[in-house]
């Protein structure tokens, strides 16, 4: 996590843990030798915490070459000033990674956390977050709460499910403490983004694994059998053993906003196939082509069939909201149903002014002389 030595470039460099409205909280990257000794010349910064945390600015020429700063983004800062906690941001450093929903930079894994029971686990949902988390290009490591309401058995059966689907999870239970220190230890000295749906449990992982912290903890609807949604904002917090863990807004069905061409290498189980078989036709969506090495007897190519669909129907949105001649517009219907309908002839309901009733009368009278 640490920059290169403040000695030896004469910056300082940080992180962003946090940005809301104009301004990015940033901490500043620990050194045991120049920066202490400047903070330490006065008793005026005393109060600030070491590594200290500054509220920054964006410098002008950021903003003017439309320079985005995001949580986790590594900067350089200028101008500090100790006593006020304050900083501008006078640049920002390559990005190693960079995800847009949600807006955060140099992630290294996603860790999806899902309940087994209390909201009971549902396939369909698990697939669907596996899936926007493998078109991350991000390692995934995949956590199953609450296991203390289920049986051993139930757990190696669900076990033996998601291996069929190419992922081993750690079953945890926040509760009674099974496993968490178990699952601290992948998120050693990394940048992690922690994500699953309300109601599982992520922000009572994250105030298990750093004591200091007291994230507002949301229950389950009874009549839903759903999370309430707590988290509001993305905010990195550091981990005790090292790296960074950043909270996320839940959600509860990731957009499906990949190429459908791409969509199939995002299923474990299908890469496995394409590595020692290749389809006929290099374009294969693997639906009703001959030859297809993807189309199976696999358990969630159902999955993939239904998520094909939907990034077809994306794409096709996209083409169409491009082209201003289209005929066809997508419209809701209601309970997450949508489908195309005709668009009706531009300009066909719009009154005609006066002046064109003017005009046109102008015409007529003409015409009759």
């Amino acid at each position: 996590m640490t920059g290169e030595n403040f000695a030896a470039t004469g910056q300082l460099l940080g992180t962003v843990l946090a940005v809301q409205a104009n301004f990015y909280r940033v901490q500043l990257d620990q050194d045991d030798g120049e920066m202490r000794e400047i903070r330490e010349m006065g008793e005026q910064d005393a109060h600030l915490p070491y590594p200290p945390l500054l509220l920054c600015t964006r410098r002008t020429r950021l903003k003017k070459i439309g320079q985005q700063v995001m949580v986790g983004d590594r900067v350089v800062v200028e101008e500090p000033d100790w006593a006020g906690g304050r900083g501008a941001i006078a640049d920002v450093l390559p990005r190693q990674s960079e995800l847009d929903r949600p807006a955060i930079a140099n992630v290294n894994q996603i860790l999806l956390v899902f309940a087994v029971a209390d909201p009971p686990l549902e396939p369909y949902q698990l697939s669907r977050f596996l899936i926007k988390a493998e078109s991350t290009g991000l390692d995934v490591l995949l956590c199953l709460n609450k296991s203390d309401l289920i049986s051993q058995q139930e757990q190696q059966q669900v076990s033996d499910r998601l291996l069929g689907w190419g992922y081993q999870p750690i079953f945890i239970s926040v509760k009674d403490g099974i496993n968490t220190d178990q699952a601290a230890r992948y998120l050693s000295n990394k940048i992690t983004v922690i994500a699953g749906p309300s109601g599982v449990g992520k922000s009572s992982l994250i105030n298990t694994l750093i004591d200091s912290l007291h994230l507002r903890v949301g229950e389950v609807s009874g009549k839903l059998a759903r999370g309430r949604h707590t988290t509001r904002h993305i905010e990195l917090f550091e981990l005790p053993s090292g790296g960074m863990l950043a909270d996320t807004p839940g959600f509860n069905q990731p957009d499906m906003d990949c190429i459908p061409e791409e969509l199939i290498h995002y299923f474990p189980e299908a890469r496995k196939r394409l590595a020692v078989a290749s389809c006929r036709f290099s374009d294969c969506l693997h639906r009703d082509e001959p030859e297809c090495a993807v189309r199976g007897d696999w358990e969630r190519y159902e999955h993939y069939l239904e998520f094909l669909s939907d990034a077809i129907a994306r794409q096709t949105q996209l083409h169409q909201q491009a082209d201003p001649e289209s005929t066809m517009k997508l419209k809701s219907k209601g309970k997450g149903q949508s489908q195309y309908e005709p668009k009706l002839e531009s300009k066909k309901y719009r009154r005609i002014s006066r002046k064109t009733q003017l005009q046109d009368l102008q015409e007529l009278y003409r015409d009759e002389e």
